[in-house]
């Protein structure tokens, strides 16, 4: 178990804690007025317990100021906060939990997020603690590409570690084509379907060369991934003689996305090809979506 509870030890009752409706909105009240005035909020062991009781409060605007107070005490709330966050029996109170730790962004609560992202049955703490952990960057990607190795990785977790990857790629390039090379396929395609961000913002060449390779990739998945990423993130012109060769590849979601990619690209040349490879397609839900993206693309030519 991580460490950073130690200091904290002297909180047993925290699951218990609570507020009564008057007792939040004063304390909130007073903390508003701290934080607009430039002070910091207490950090002792009472005023901590009752800022994360505050967590639970039935009002947005309060839990708002009890994030915000914690957050301005920063580090000082991390061991509460975690503990917070894996053993409160208030779901609300662990979902504003993870949301303040992302305000804090320490890697100290990582493998805080870490077990609340693999263990709590809650979707909302799953997204915030996958922010948390987007927040504090590159040394938490390790951990969110070694949970795509987990077989029991659902595809609500693997698409919350994607948005995470994708946050966090502008900030390790160099991590994320070497994830793009890994032996695991969950781990490729969630670092291919990241490089998009770098290319659209940064016009990235190394991270397009990445994508357009897995093109080729020995897993379908990947090849799917890569060809959706081509469709979002480049120029017609400079992608529709790699995506064509695509229409008629091994695999029929490679297949659907590929016309699909062409739709969105506007590749109006790409008709004829689509055309061809609808003659020899065997699939008739991919043969439907051929003529979907002939349709469209005939009628906007």
């Amino acid at each position: 178990m991580p460490t950073v509870l130690q200091d904290f030890s002297n909180v047993s009752s925290l699951s218990d804690s609570q507020l009564t409706e008057e007792e939040a909105l004063q304390l909130a009240n007073e903390l508003s007025l701290k934080l607009s005035d430039g002070e910091r909020p207490g950090s002792d062991a009472e005023s901590l317990k009752k800022m994360v009781a505050g967590l639970g409060d039935a009002r947005g605007a309060l839990r708002l100021t009890f994030a915000k107070s914690l957050g301005a005490v920063g580090d000082e709330a991390l061991p509460i906060l975690c503990e917070a966050l894996r053993q409160h029996q208030n779901v609300v109170v662990r979902r504003a939990s993870a949301k303040t730790l992302n305000l804090i962004g320490s890697k100290e609560a990582l493998p805080y997020l870490l077990e609340a992202f693999l263990e709590d049955s809650d979707p909302v703490v799953l997204g915030s603690s996958a922010g948390a952990m987007a927040t504090i960057g590159p040394d938490a990607m390790d951990s969110l590409l070694g949970i795509l190795k987990n077989p029991d990785c659902t595809p609500f977790q693997v698409g919350l570690i994607n948005l995470a990857l994708s946050f966090i790629g502008a900030k390790a390039p160099e991590a994320l084509l070497e994830a793009a090379e890994s032996d695991v396929t969950e781990v490729r395609v969630a670092a291919i379907s990241a490089l998009g961000d770098q290319i659209q913002k940064s016009d990235d060449h190394r991270a397009k060369n990445r994508v357009f390779r897995a093109l080729d990739d020995c897993s379908p998945d990947v090849r799917a991934e890569a060809v959706t990423l081509i469709g979002k993130s480049c120029d017609a012109e400079d992608v529709e003689h790699m995506l064509t060769r695509k229409l008629i590849d091994k695999d029929t979601q490679v297949r659907k996305n590929t016309a699909m990619a062409l739709m969105k690209l506007e590749a109006f040349n790409s008709v004829e090809s689509i055309e061809k490879a609808k003659a020899t397609e065997d699939d008739e839900s991919v043969q439907a979506v051929f003529d979907v993206a002939i349709n469209i693309l005939s009628r906007n030519l």
